[in-house]
C-alpha cells in the first residue's frame, strides 16, 4: 500500500525542468485557464528544500501530509502553498465551485500544518509562505463610496458594514498568516527578510478594509508582528504616524483608526520610562489632534485610553493634554463636548496636584462655560466633576482660584436652567462650596450680586437709547424726513451708545 501511495507522487525533475515549471490550474467544468505562476527557481539550495518540480492540476489532488514520509511533508507543504496562489471570483458564488472547495482544504491543511510540526521552517518555507499569504491578502480594496456617509451622525451598531465575499478563503490565509508569525519554529532573524517593510506597509493598509473581521485579524497579526520583530518597530510606529497624519488632515476618511489606536495603546502601556521624546511627539502631533475629525466616536474609546496611558507614565502630561483638548474644543457639538468632558475627568484622575494648578484656570474658564449650556447634558456632565472624589478633592485645595471662576454660571444655573435635573446639582455643588469656605462664598455671591446689578443698569440704559432712537426715527417719518437707518451708524458711534 505504501508503495503505491509513493507510486503516485511525482518525481524529482532536473534543474532544467525546475526552471520551466508551472502551476497550470483549469477549469473542470470547461477546460479554460483560470491562473499560471511560475515556480522561483531553487536550483541554489540544498536537495533537501527541492520542490516538487511538476504541473499541478487541480484535476489531480495532492496527497495528505499523513500519506507522505516525514522527511517529504515539507516539500509537499511548500506545493500546497503553490496551489493555494490561484485566485478565484468570489463575487460569483457559482463559479469554480470545485476549485474553490480544494483550494479551502488545501488552505486547513497548511495552516493544521504550521501549527504541528516541530520542524524548524527553512528560508525557502517562510519566503514560500509570505508569498502566498501575499498574493491572496494584499488586492485593492473596494468599497462603496464613503462621501456619501453623513459623517455627523455615527452609531457603530447601527451601521451596516460591507462584507467581502471572499472572507471564508481570506479567513483561512489569515489564520495560516497568523499561525506562522506566532509559532516557535519561526525564526525571527530569518522571517524578517520575508516580513519586511513592504509586507508590514501593505499590511497596513489593510486596516482601511470595510469588513470589521478583516481589521479585528490584522489587528491580531501586527500586533504579534510588533511583540517578535524588534528591528520593525520603530517602522511600525512611524507608518501608523503617517496614516494618522493623512487622516486628520487631509481625508477624514479610514476604517481601521480604532484597531489601529488600540494596538498602540499596548503599545504605549509598554513603553519603559523615562519616555522618549519622540513618543511625546507622537502624543502632541498625532494622538490629540485625533479629536478633530467629526467622525471620532467610531475610535473615542480606544483613543481616550491611549490618552490616560500616557499621563500615567508621566503624570506632567497632563498639563499638555489638557491644553490641547481646549484648543481642540467643539463648540458647536453638543455630543462631542460631553466626550470631551468625560476625558478631561479620567486624565484628571491621575494627575498630581502640581499639575493640576498649573491649567486649572483655563480648565474651569471653560466648564464654567459648559455649566453655562443651553443644552442639559453638557450642563450636567460638567457638574459630575464634582461627584469624582479625587477631582473634588483638588477641587477644594483649589477652591480661592476655582470657585470666583465658576461662581457665576452656578448662580445662574440654580436660578434660570430650565433643566430640573442641572438646577438640583448646581444647588449642590453651591451648598458644597456655602459649608466649605463660607467667607469666600460670601464673597463671591457679592461680587456676584454687584455684576448683575451693573449689567441690568446697563441694560435699561442701553434699552433707554434704542428707545429715543426709536422716537427720533418715527418723528423724522411724521416730517417728511428720510428716518436714519441704525443699521448705517458707524460701529465706533453704535458701540458709544451701549
Amino acid at each position: 500500500m505504501i508503495k503505491q501511495i509513493l507510486g503516485r507522487l511525482p518525481r524529482k525533475s532536473s534543474k532544467s525542468e525546475h526552471r520551466d515549471a508551472t502551476i497550470v490550474i483549469e477549469n473542470s467544468s470547461n477546460g479554460s485557464l483560470i491562473s499560471s505562476r511560475s515556480v522561483p527557481q531553487l536550483h541554489n539550495l540544498s536537495s533537501d528544500h527541492a520542490i516538487y518540480k511538476h504541473n499541478v492540476s487541480y484535476d489531480s489532488p495532492l496527497p495528505g501530509f499523513r500519506q507522505v514520509p516525514s522527511s517529504e511533508r515539507q516539500n509537499l507543504f511548500i506545493e500546497k502553498l503553490n496551489l493555494c496562489c490561484v485566485m478565484f471570483d468570489f463575487s460569483d458564488p457559482s463559479k469554480n465551485l470545485k476549485e474553490k472547495e480544494i483550494k479551502r482544504q488545501t488552505l486547513l491543511e497548511l495552516v493544521d500544518y504550521v501549527s504541528s510540526t516541530n520542524l524548524n521552517f527553512s528560508e525557502v518555507v517562510m519566503q514560500e509562505i509570505t508569498r502566498t499569504v501575499s498574493l491572496n491578502i494584499f488586492r485593492p480594496l473596494t468599497s462603496p463610496p464613503r462621501e456619501n456617509k453623513i459623517l455627523d451622525s455615527f452609531d457603530g451598531e447601527e451601521e451596516e458594514s460591507a462584507m467581502d465575499p471572499a472572507w471564508p478563503h481570506l479567513q483561512i490565509v489569515y489564520e495560516l498568516l497568523l499561525r506562522f508569525v506566532t509559532s516557535p519554529q519561526t525564526e525571527s532573524k530569518l522571517a524578517k527578510r520575508h516580513i519586511d517593510h513592504s509586507f508590514v506597509l501593505q499590511l497596513l493598509d489593510l486596516f482601511d478594509s470595510e469588513d470589521p473581521r478583516e481589521r479585528e485579524y490584522l489587528k491580531t497579526i501586527l500586533h504579534r508582528i510588533y511583540g517578535k520583530f524588534m528591528v520593525h518597530r520603530p517602522f511600525i510606529r512611524k507608518a501608523i504616524n503617517n496614516i494618522f497624519y493623512r487622516f486628520i488632515f487631509e481625508t477624514e476618511k479610514h476604517n481601521g483608526i480604532a484597531e489601529l489606536l488600540e494596538i498602540l495603546g499596548s503599545i504605549i502601556n509598554g513603553f519603559a520610562l523615562p519616555l522618549k521624546e519622540e513618543h511625546k511627539l507622537f502624543l502632541v502631533r498625532a494622538l490629540i489632534p485625533l479629536h478633530k475629525p467629526k467622525c471620532i466616536p467610531l475610535y473615542y474609546q480606544q483613543l481616550a485610553y491611549c490618552i490616560a496611558q500616557f499621563v500615567e507614565k508621566d503624570g506632567k502630561l497632563a498639563e499638555t493634554v489638557i491644553g490641547g483638548l481646549l484648543k481642540c474644543w467643539p463648540l458647536t457639538n453638543s455630543s462631542k463636548e460631553v466626550m470631551f468632558l468625560g476625558e478631561i475627568e479620567e486624565v484628571l484622575e491621575v494627575t498630581q496636584p502640581a499639575e493640576f494648578q498649573r491649567c486649572v484656570v483655563p480648565l474651569f474658564s471653560r466648564i464654567a462655560r459648559c455649566l453655562n449650556s443651553s443644552h442639559f447634558q453638557v450642563a450636567e456632565r460638567a457638574l459630575f466633576f464634582w461627584n469624582n472624589e479625587p477631582i473634588e478633592k483638588m477641587i477644594k485645595e483649589n477652591r480661592r482660584v476655582i470657585l470666583p471662576i465658576i461662581f457665576p454660571a452656578l448662580e445662574r444655573n440654580t436660578r434660570y436652567h430650565w433643566n430640573a435635573a442641572v438646577q438640583s446639582l448646581a444647588m449642590n455643588v453651591r451648598r458644597m462650596f456655602a459649608e466649605l469656605d463660607p467667607e469666600l462664598f460670601e464673597e463671591c455671591l457679592q461680587r456676584f450680586e454687584k455684576e448683575e446689578a451693573e449689567s441690568q443698569d446697563n441694560r435699561a440704559r442701553r434699552d433707554g437709547v434704542w428707545r429715543r432712537l426709536e422716537e427720533m426715527a418715527a418723528s423724522k417719518v411724521s416730517q417728511g424726513d428720510h428716518p436714519v437707518l441704525v443699521h448705517s451708524l458707524a460701529p465706533s458711534h453704535a458701540s458709544s451708545f451701549c
